[in-house]
């Protein structure tokens, strides 16, 4: 690996054995700590509490080790999946007042748009150029588009381009769509699939607790809302993953209520269903946001800390296959860590992203570096689709140039 490992981690006060069991790993383990790791290892669910004593107690090294041992059981082999897709926005004009977001205009705005049939079609012809075959097509809570709008917008893109998948919205935008109509969530989830969308991405839960969703974006969904939009869209077999943005206003307490609330969701999708195929934790980004001025929320989250998040998150969400590694917010050597830490995923390479990275990210791959760094990590890359199976890389793929 082209880093320190050791160094980052500071492993240097423990000792590893080579036994059968994996609580007679470590040199030193308390016994509450031997109890929740082989619990975890168990597959089953860890409490809130136990969680919490995890993450305020246990050594990251044999977080990791854990953590590492439930990704080979359930995903066997050294391969690290990536796909190729591009983050495009419908209009940035949004009334959501997320103080996080730097990348929203209020209506009236001159820098306020809908984005176009033409800049659609650009976009994904370049896209299918760079080897993408998805678009993960979100935008603002605009007031006046609603389900007529959005459906228009999928059959036209479907039309033009019958290969594109579409993981696309999210539950804020479901709910906004159904209150604008007065709608049922199934009727607008219904409606769109008709459309043409594939999948629906895991935006907008940050913390999935009213109190921290209060503050920090006042006019999305609450939690019970964000959830019941999951709840229907398993039930109607539509594929999806869960996020979280953590180390903002949140307590640690929120975090593991958040978990949790995710993985009974995940819980009662019906036996037919995959519901959450991935679950990506990422990073608050501070750079010039209201969250930062008003409520001096920064970005201070320690790559010890990612990585023991990572880690706990593979342990305490036994029942979502994939966890992701957000190498967009933390870098790529943290990243590739956490490959070692109970994330199967690298995610996408992103072609275009304009919500985070206006906050601050910085991190950029192509399709030939991001396989550079599952390599690094030690660790095969596999290209994959949004189903998690997997795919050849295209033989006419062109390597994106990176100015921006």
């Amino acid at each position: 690996m082209s880093y320190n490992f050791f160094k980052v981690l500071n492993f240097n006060h423990f000792k590893f054995y080579r036994t059968q069991s994996i609580i007679l790993c470590f040199t030193f383990v308390d016994m509450e700590l031997g109890k929740l790791y082989q619990k975890a290892l168990n597959l089953e669910f860890l409490s809130v509490e136990e969680g919490m004593y995890l993450f305020e107690n246990a050594p990251t090294a044999e977080l990791m080790q854990v953590a590492d041992t439930i990704r080979k059981r359930k995903k066997p082999g050294n391969k690290v999946t990536w796909i190729i897709d591009r983050n495009l926005n419908t209009t940035n004009i949004c009334v959501a007042n997320c103080k996080f977001c730097n990348f929203y205009r209020v209506p009236g705005h001159a820098e306020g748009y809908i984005t176009d049939k033409e800049t659609y079609r650009i976009k994904i012809e370049e896209t299918l150029k760079y080897g993408g075959e998805q678009l993960l097509l979100q935008g603002g809570h605009h007031p006046d588009l609603g389900l007529e709008f959005y459906a228009k917008t999928f059959r036209e893109i479907k039309e033009m381009f019958p290969q594109i998948k579409l993981h696309s919205l999210g539950p804020p935008e479901i709910h906004h769509i159904a209150s604008l109509g007065n709608h049922t969530y199934e009727h607008v989830l219904t409606e769109l699939v008709k459309a043409g969308l594939d999948s629906l991405p895991g935006a907008g839960a940050e913390i999935l607790v009213d109190r921290v969703r209060k503050i920090i974006s006042t006019g999305k969904c609450t939690a019970d809302e964000w959830l019941n939009v999951m709840r229907v869209a398993h039930k109607l077999n539509i594929t999806t993953s869960a996020t979280m943005m953590f180390g903002h206003i949140e307590t640690i307490e929120e975090r593991f209520l958040h978990l949790e609330k995710i993985r009974q969701v995940q819980s009662e999708k019906p036996a037919h269903a995959k519901g959450f195929l991935a679950f990506i934790p990422w990073t608050f980004q501070d750079v010039d946001t209201t969250l930062k001025k008003i409520r001096r929320a920064k970005n201070d989250t320690t790559p010890d800390e990612y990585i023991r998040t990572i880690a706990i998150c593979r342990m305490f969400l036994p029942n979502i296959e994939n966890i992701q590694a957000s190498w967009l917010t933390v870098g790529k050597n943290v990243a590739q860590i956490c490959l070692h830490a109970g994330a199967n995923d690298f995610g996408s390479i992103m072609i275009e992203e304009n919500v985070v990275s206006a906050a601050g990210a910085p991190h950029r791959f192509t399709y030939k570096t991001i396989q550079d760094a599952i390599r690094e990590a030690g660790f095969e890359p596999q290209l994959r689709n949004q189903q998690y199976e997997e795919r050849a890389i295209p033989e006419n793929i062109v390597e994106q140039v990176i100015n921006y």
